[in-house]
């Protein structure tokens, strides 16, 4: 029984292993960290796609007309994690290792708002985004309107509609 206890207070009293460097394969050159953005004077410059998706907060991301503009960037440089910012004080924020996409931003706003029904959202459509360095270099403010335009129909090969 002592030898097991001497084995229990040795383990006790041996320092503790070192925790390794974190893995950063996952990283993709020339995505940013928004704060290393900031210490740099980087100005940030967001996709116009943002301005035309014509998108209702809670529905699916995937239900927006312009499937593209999902995956492009949503800032340039691109950013790994960016807040967006509500006017009335939610703040949700975009995660993605190799660069923030539209697709992403819309999925963090989805999640909070897709429970919501029509009648509870004052301004349901997305206008776009901003970004005001003045009041904050790492968030975008999120700009929301009451109806989206309405949709064009797309005349597709010869004889559809």
């Amino acid at each position: 029984m002592s030898t097991t206890t001497e084995t229990i207070t040795e383990l006790a009293s041996s320092p503790p292993k070192e925790k390794g460097h974190r893995r950063t394969s996952s990283s993709v050159t020339g995505v940013w960290n928004i704060n290393d953005l900031e210490k740099e004077g980087k100005e940030l410059k967001i996709a116009k796609e943002t301005q035309k998706l014509n998108w209702k907060l809670n529905t699916s991301p995937s239900t927006v007309d312009e499937k593209d503009a999902l995956k492009k960037l949503l800032t340039d440089p691109p950013v790994k994690k960016i807040d967006l910012h509500f006017p009335l004080g939610l703040e949700v924020s975009a995660r993605n290792l190799k660069g923030v996409t539209i697709k992403d931003a819309l999925d963090a706003i989805h999640k909070q708002f897709k429970k919501k029904p029509d009648d509870e959202l004052e301004d349901p459509m997305l206008a776009g985004f901003e970004w005001d360095k003045d009041e904050s270099w790492t968030r975008l403010i999120v700009h929301q309107k009451k109806a989206g335009a309405t949709p064009t129909k797309k005349k597709g090969k010869k004889g559809e509609e």
